[in-house]
């Protein structure tokens, strides 16, 4: 086993609790950027692995976030050991961040990052904080530390963001809802932190990439799960080792479907409790909703950001429906 070269730490996690993982044989990790189709990309490996649409436990209880702030460690390994199914986990730590097993396989999925901004400012905004952080209080027994200057939070030590008065201290790379969403499409861009942004997400996908010829590392597309949902899954299915029984395709890609997941939200949204609105967690699952928000200079910019970050054909990748030309 290759041990991680790289340790991913923020506010909301850290991939050193991923050392010592004790791994399984045929274990999926499904490692992806934020507002990526990560719920989606969990719901496919469980209708794969289960071959039906009824599950026995929530989606993030049977495929739960190891490196999150929100459970204590030993819980989530104790709940991960009672499994007997095929094991599939979630991640936001990129392959240089894991240890790195060749008896595992490691999925992630690329998306316009310009769709993910605009998802990201969406999510953002039907966060709770207060529920957040009062989870990872008790997770981990650690305050979110204040700025010099900065109002503490709130009573329960991570709390209290809501209807404090004075500045409340918000999470690095979270949006200031007093900008436009012009303004906040940009900041995502700029985002220079190690938690949210273009340059962390490229650099995630980055990590992929330069390992996408190993047979256990599968890089999918967004763009290609909306348009051949059935294909993809297939393929995927392929690359698992799973054989699905012909008949039961239709049901299991029907399940898959974003307005079939928008119905069962509160079943399949990871922690419920920290969502304004569980059902606004599967807002719209569209691309192409930047086109509305950016004009020709921002289109100008934006190239020039992506092409410094990445190499061009990771970026022919990622932008697959939308081309971008070369500056």
């Amino acid at each position: 086993m290759r041990q991680p070269t790289a340790r991913y730490q923020n506010f909301l996690m850290d991939s050193d609790r991923w050392t010592g993982f004790p791994f399984r044989a045929g274990d999926i990790v499904i490692s992806t950027p934020g507002k990526c189709g990560t719920t989606w990309t969990q719901m496919i490996c469980a209708l794969l692995i289960f071959q039906s649409t009824d599950f026995p436990q929530p989606l993030d209880v049977m495929s739960p976030w190891p490196d999150v702030f929100t459970r204590k460690r030993e819980e989530v390994l104790a709940d991960l050991e009672a499994q007997d199914h095929r094991r599939f986990l979630k991640t936001h730590t990129p392959l240089d961040g894991l240890p790195f097993d060749e008896q595992v396989t490691y999925v992630t999925v690329g998306r316009d990052p310009r769709d993910v901004a605009i998802s990201f400012d969406n999510h953002m905004a039907n966060t709770d904080f207060d529920s957040l952080m009062a989870l990872r209080a008790v997770a981990i027994g650690e305050p979110l530390p204040a700025a010099p200057g900065d109002q503490a939070l709130g009573a329960v030590g991570n709390g209290g963001l809501a209807g404090q008065a004075g500045p409340a201290v918000l999470p690095p790379g979270v949006p200031d809802p007093a900008q436009s969403p012009h303004q906040r499409f940009w900041s995502w861009i700029g985002a220079e932190d190690d938690f949210v942004g273009l340059r962390t997400m490229l650099h995630h996908l980055d990590t992929f990439w330069q390992a996408r010829h190993l047979p256990n590392v599968v890089l999918l597309h967004y763009d290609e799960m909306k348009a051949d949902l059935d294909g993809v899954m297939r393929r995927l299915a392929d690359r698992l080792g799973i054989s699905v029984p012909e008949d039961r395709w239709p049901d299991l890609v029907r399940a898959a479907e974003f307005t079939q997941m928008k119905r069962r939200a509160k079943e399949l949204a990871p922690e419920t409790v920290i969502w304004r609105d569980p059902d606004r967690f599967f807002h719209r699952g569209v691309s192409g909703q930047w086109r509305a928000l950016l004009d020709e200079d921002d289109l100008r910019r934006y190239r020039e950001r992506v092409y410094a970050l990445v190499d061009p054909d990771l970026v022919a990748w990622i932008h697959q429906a939308a081309p971008l030309d070369l500056p």
